[in-house]
């Protein structure tokens, strides 16, 4: 057997001249070393590969400009980080909250006992009256004094992380996906600024309560021009479109610019299993 190492009680104590015991302390005591448990060895690492995602396809609708294009039988392939996000309704929360918050204006105003205009004299005696003690005429309790606690002009807008808005562009995205509310089409040229053709353009394609967002950096003038004056239609740039609008309007049309924007701003690399490009990828059925 294995001898302790810890001395014995009676040698901790040492008589004095006085006949009284002292203890010694315990920094005197002989330290036993912990006895070292075995650590196992940790697990090789597990070989995995990339997670793979597949693409979502979508219709590609008629171009605008060219009234006999069909486009019934062709599909386009979207990045599914993007267009296929878990749908999260407190992220929506959060974004639409952020956006009308900026809205206010902040702009309501009251004045205070000390802004409104009077003498500051005394309206009575402090006492000797037998009525309440009162001060001056602009106080709150009587009519046309001052605001007790008022609203006063102040910013209302509040931040939010820009990867939490930048989540709700994909979630925003991926509602109208699910609800087969957004489509995609080559181009949104437009010969002219003509509203009438334009009009008729839109309802014969079924575009009505649409907002049309373009990768350019400036809406065109023409489509502007003529589409402005159209109800229920809205045009707006891939840069410029909010959350709060994707989720305003009934149906959302890209072009394959605003798709590849969209794709590069918001996107994540993973491992598809059809990596095909937004303006190639129109495959046959």
């Amino acid at each position: 057997m294995l001898k302790s190492t810890v001395p014995n009680l009676q040698s901790l104590k040492q008589s004095t001249k006085h006949g009284r015991v002292r203890r010694l302390r315990p920094s005197l005591m002989a330290k036993t070393a912990p006895l070292k448990r075995a650590i196992p060895d940790p697990p090789p690492p597990s070989i995995t590969a990339a997670s793979i995602v597949r693409p979502v396809y979508v219709g590609l609708t008629a171009s605008l400009r060219k009234p006999h294009e069909s486009a019934e039988c062709q599909l386009v392939a979207l990045d599914p980080t993007v267009f296929h996000h878990p749908i999260r309704r407190d992220i929506l929360h959060l974004c639409i909250n952020h956006y009308r918050d900026s809205l206010r204006q902040g702009s309501a105003n009251t004045k205070t006992r000390g802004e409104v205009r009077g003498s500051g004299r005394k309206i009575r005696p402090q006492k000797g009256s037998g009525r309440a003690r009162l001060g001056d005429a602009q106080s709150p309790m009587l009519r046309g004094g001052g605001v007790a606690f008022g609203p006063k002009p102040r910013d209302f807008s509040t931040k939010l992380p820009r990867k939490v808005i930048q989540m709700g562009m994909r979630v925003a995205l991926s509602s109208k996906v699910l609800e087969q509310n957004l489509g995609v089409m080559k181009t949104m040229d437009w010969p002219n600024g003509k509203t009438k053709y334009l009009s008729q353009k839109i309802s014969s394609l079924g575009l009505r309560n649409t907002l049309f967002i373009t990768g350019e950096d400036e809406v065109p003038t023409m489509l502007q021009r003529a589409i402005r004056n159209i109800p229920l239609v809205g045009v707006t740039t891939s840069r410029e479109v909010n959350i709060h609008e994707l989720l305003k309007w009934p149906r959302v049309m890209l072009d394959a610019k605003a798709v590849d924007f969209f794709e590069q701003s918001l996107g994540k690399t993973y491992a598809c299993v059809d990596d095909i490009p937004v303006q190639e990828a129109v495959s046959r059925l």
